[in-house]
């Protein structure tokens, strides 16, 4: 019991009354359940945006990049911002997972597994852009050193655009290999749940035969703690060298050695910001709200407010070092940023960035799910102006007056950039349907430890688990009493309709047996007066909802895993 003691100030990261197999079930629901219509309605619109943008892309490629607005000064525009913002946002998955796994910090564990795909998703549309800006998509693989049977081609090891082809590649690698081992055992759980033969075969083969063995968790472990040793250096790694597509160059603006910290602290701020908005959506459209807490919006409001300070002191560096080096061209550069024809976007930049994490000081605030929503959805477009100002401000005014111009973007810009998004949102969604989006196996760890109902029994000084109480092979019917809030009439219908049960006359059943009732649930049954098969295979849809209210947990859970059909087979085997 001393290994799983845990201060009791700390507040429970997992709440409500929770047992393993609750664990199993809601992280489940939402795989085995039908997808709501909330999900069908935003899964419409991001697949809406998806065709949009393979339209723009096709269009582009079929024509030439001279659809977009670039132009002989600014020959990077959205493209590039779009890149970085993409890469950047993918640096939390990695952060939370292996970064906060070395240091063995628990609250990660039930939002590491949408982190880490998130990661995966938002560096596949990071991939896109500098495909698309080849303009010949089709002769991507020149940037890979092939050999020379292939032809004289030699790549410019020189060039920070090929670093980057290397780094993000592996950035890729790493991270699809990390989220796919720690998703072995989730897959095993599934498949010891699925009832059709077909889902079980799938979640059979992706789960590469996990038996939940010692030396299958031993192995995990080890593997685990390697990959996060690998992937650590790469958080670090991979917009240092992204940062360097502009640190080594010459032009004013750009070249500046706190390019690299300062791009590793921005990726960190909107990869976590992109985290919390997809968390605060999750949690409420899957019902993961006792897992998903406010503890942890408030922890990542945390981190958000940090990194976003360090920007902000970066953001002030860089004026500082502007006006210190005494160079002319790099002093208008941030002028020019500031008070050019681009005002607006630095203003918006500064505003969504520095001001607006600020609030998070505030106990009140950073614990509020709408205003932490809101801000995570803010700095996400700060992050956007920040590239777009690094960038566009400092190519649109050249040395030479006679080349300035101003850069505004066309359909096919726009249409790209909300077709990556569109894409992202169509590979979540689908990800949410059919991986359990939350490392069920880590948050079982920590539930003695950190799970309300625990923290509970050990502050009463209560065992924290029982073995049921059996007499000779049968069940034991204990006398209880009717639910807390005593909704007799509701109760009485409900009876009316599946029957009563006479503990004289009848022996109880183990409700347990069907799938979705676990010893809470079996519990609240019994106290409601429900005891025997033969009343629960009576249920319909009126049964079942009135059942909903009068438990007032796992709404649909009933319905959804069809506890009537069940339990008639279990009555008639019986």
């Amino acid at each position: 019991m001393a290994s799983h003691y845990e201060a009791p100030i700390r507040k429970p990261l997992v709440i409500g009354d929770k047992d393993y197999h609750d664990v199993s079930v809601d992280i489940s629901a939402p795989i085995e359940g039908r997808a709501n219509r909330q999900w069908w309605i935003v899964f419409s619109i991001a697949l809406a945006a998806l065709l949009w943008g393979i339209g723009a892309i096709i269009y582009t490629i079929s024509t030439g990049i001279g659809t977009w607005g670039l132009n002989k000064t600014v020959n990077w525009a959205w493209d590039i911002t779009n890149f970085v913002w993409w890469v950047g946002i993918g640096h939390a998955g990695t952060l939370i997972s292996a970064v906060l796994l070395l240091f063995r910090q628990k609250w990660r564990m039930a939002i590491n597994r949408s982190a880490e795909a998130m990661t995966i998703f938002s560096v596949i549309q990071a991939g896109l852009f500098p495909i698309i800006h080849m303009g010949r998509p089709w002769l991507a693989y020149w940037v890979v050193p092939i050999p020379n049977q292939f032809g004289s081609l030699w790549v410019n090891f020189n060039s920070p655009l090929l670093w980057d082809v290397f780094a993000i590649s592996t950035y890729l690698s790493v991270s699809l290999v990390f989220w796919w081992t720690g998703l072995l055992p989730d897959f095993a759980m599934i498949r010891d749940r699925a009832v059709k033969p077909f889902q079980k075969k799938i979640y059979g083969l992706v789960s590469f035969g996990w038996t939940g063995r010692a030396k299958d968790w031993q192995r995990f472990e080890e593997v685990s703690l390697v990959l996060a040793g690998l992937a650590t250096p790469l958080v670090l790694s991979v917009h240092t060298i992204v940062s360097f597509d502009f640190a080594t160059s010459v032009i004013p603006g750009w070249h500046t050695t706190i390019f690299p910290p300062y791009f590793v602290a921005g990726a960190i701020f909107s990869g976590f910001a992109m985290v919390q908005t997809l968390l605060i959506i999750m949690r409420k459209v899957s019902n993961l709200e006792a897992y998903i807490t406010v503890q942890h919006i408030e922890l990542m409001n945390i981190v958000i407010m940090v990194t976003g300070s360090i920007v902000g002191c970066a953001y002030i560096t860089e004026l500082f070092i502007a006006w210190y080096s005494g160079v002319e061209y790099e002093q208008y550069a941030f002028l020019n940023r500031a008070t050019g024809p681009y005002w607006w976007a630095y203003l918006l930049m500064m505003s969504c960035n520095v001001v607006s994490p600020q609030i998070m000081w505030f106990k009140k605030i950073r614990t509020s799910i709408v205003i932490s929503f809101i801000i995570s959805i803010v700095v996400n477009i700060g992050m956007w102006f920040e590239r777009f100002v690094i960038i566009v401000t400092s190519l649109h005014r050249d040395y030479l007056p006679s080349s300035w111009t101003m850069f505004s973007p066309t359909y096919v810009d726009i249409g790209i950039f909300i077709g990556t998004i569109g894409f992202f949102f169509v590979l979540f969604l689908l990800y949410a349907r059919t991986f359990p989006v939350i490392a069920q196996a880590e948050v079982k760890s920590i539930l003695k430890s950190s799970g309300s109902k625990f923290k509970k029994l050990r502050d009463a000084g209560k065992p924290l688990y029982q073995m049921p109480v059996e007499k000779a092979g049968v069940k034991e019917v204990k006398k209880t009493t009717a639910p807390a809030d005593n909704q007799d009439g509701k109760v009485s219908d409900l009876l009316s309709k599946l029957g009563t049960f006479d503990p004289a006359k009848e022996k109880a059943d183990d409700l347990k047996k069907v799938k979705g009732i676990g010893p809470k649930m079996e519990t609240t049954l019994n106290q409601i007066g429900i005891y025997t098969f033969a009343q629960v295979s009576k249920m319909t849809n009126i049964e079942y909802d009135l059942l909903d209210e009068i438990t007032g947990s796992f709404p649909g859970r009933a319905q959804r895993d069809d506890w009537a059909g069940q339990a008639k087979k279990l009555n008639k085997n019986s």
